[in-house]
């Protein structure tokens, strides 16, 4: 699995994730309070992996790119 997850994007999907999360555990009610945790949970395990599965299929890169002999 290749880091296809930059920075910035991680620290978003973390405090995204975190916040689908608390609100499907706070606000919602019925299949809409587990959606938004799964959601949530998604978001926050792809920040704290580094790698997306959808990034991969659709080819997206978000990591700055390194400069070989610099």
């Amino acid at each position: 699995m290749t880091t296809n997850v930059g920075r910035a994007d991680r620290m978003l999907r973390l405090v995204g994730g975190f916040h689908v999360a608390g609100l499907g555990l706070t606000m919602l009610t019925d299949i809409w309070a587990y959606v938004a945790v799964g959601i949530g949970v998604v978001l926050a395990l792809t920040a704290l992996v580094g790698s997306c599965p959808a990034y991969t299929i659709l080819g997206l890169n978000t990591c700055r790119r390194r400069i070989s002999g610099a």
